[in-house]
């Protein structure tokens, strides 16, 4: 089966996870991509040796290319480098802030060398303003854009538990990229791309920022709950256990109360008739709630909830999700064995995709050199 981006040879100056993520999903989909390495490897090969002595960074964003290891400030490789951007549809790098113009393949220079080259930076702050040349790593990025203080208890913000910042800005780079493609169908030419971490937290933090703006509002910190909705968030249910409750408008807090609750007297409760209301009197709403769903089991709240038609979740932990009866794997061959990840979450019908291996550090460089003569 020929994938969509068959044909299509990505070079990808990377490290970390922002660019690999991208860069992985073009592979997925058939892409070539040839990862450029530092004689000392990504530095995300270090992160942990957890799967097999290898990084779950790496084997999860490097899967499906060839790695090369090249030293562009020696001659030599960087007339290697040159010839297979030369070659390529689409340059994506995200080193330092002007490590790539310096380096001689900046987005201008290749550009205008080859009109038809895609190509996408990505940084942390973007290519101008004050904080342009400064690092920015997933977890500073969660604090400079407002992204931690609406995460987190009433008592501190917090760290989204994930690489968010790295994974979001991916997600757009690879959309750009696959956007930037199309348009080169249609025109013959390339596109220069650039996303930075900021703006990617800055579009994710627009709800919050928005109320702010308009309403002069800030969103509290209410940890397993919703700001604006209620009742939505985590109750305790016998035994101890955690559950979710997800009540998105007033009908359906009708069947939560009369057929959940069992408390169809509170649907008279002036306070409760709205959601606005249910927010501003969440504190009397879950006293209501709180008794009521403490006295019944996991299965019995489970049971209740499908039966009203309504949201609702266990919270679970990493344990759960690894054994989760919606949990989809696929095998990926990694320099150390076979490795168990998690399927790509967009599947086409009736065309199953085999993901292809992590590659050792430098495993492709003497086949690239000779194909590209280097």
């Amino acid at each position: 089966m020929r994938l969509p981006l068959s044909g299509i040879t990505v070079v990808a100056v990377e490290q970390a996870a922002a660019a690999p993520y991208a860069s992985s999903r073009l592979a997925d989909a058939g892409a070539r991509v040839i990862k450029i390495e530092r004689p000392e490897g990504d530095f995300a090969r270090g992160y942990d040796s957890a799967v097999m002595g290898d990084s779950t960074y790496f084997v999860w964003l490097n899967r499906g290319k060839e790695s090369v290891v090249l030293d562009y400030s020696k001659p030599e490789d960087s007339a290697l480098l040159q010839g297979l951007i030369a070659q390529a549809d689409v340059l994506l790098q995200n080193l330092g802030p002007g490590a790539a113009r310096r380096a001689g393949f900046g987005w201008k220079e290749m550009r205008s060398k080859y009109p038809r080259l895609i190509t996408c930076d990505i940084t942390g702050y973007g290519e101008e303003g004050p904080y342009a040349g400064m690092r920015a790593y997933d977890l500073l990025v969660q604090a400079e854009s407002g992204i931690a203080s609406v995460t987190g208890t009433p008592e501190a913000p917090g760290r989204i538990g994930i690489s968010a910042c790295d994974v979001g800005t991916g997600m757009y780079a690879h959309a750009a990229i696959l956007e930037a493609l199309i348009q080169r169908e249609r025109t013959g030419e390339g596109s220069a791309i650039h996303v930075s971490l900021f703006d990617a937290m800055a579009d994710w933090m627009t709800v919050p920022l928005l109320h702010y703006d308009y309403a002069r509002t800030v969103w509290p910190r209410v940890g397993l709950s919703h700001p604006t909705i209620a009742p939505y968030g985590a109750y305790e249910v016998a035994a101890g256990d955690v559950v979710l409750v997800g009540v998105q408008n007033d009908g359906e807090w009708r069947r939560l109360a009369a057929d959940v609750l069992r408390r169809p007297d509170l649907l008279a409760r002036a306070e409760f008739a709205s959601n606005q209301l249910r927010v501003k009197n969440r504190e009397a709403l879950d006293a209501e709630i709180v008794p009521v769903l403490r006295a019944m089991s996991k299965g019995q709240f489970r049971a209740a909830m499908d039966a009203a038609k309504l949201g609702h979740a266990a919270v679970n932990g990493v344990e759960q999700l690894s054994v989760h009866p919606q949990l989809r794997r696929v095998p990926v061959e990694t320099p150390h064995g076979t490795a168990s990840i998690v399927a790509p979450p967009a599947q086409v019908r009736n065309e199953p995709r085999t993901l292809r291996p992590v590659p050792a550090l430098g495993e492709h460089t003497a086949a690239i050199r000779a194909e590209f003569g280097g």
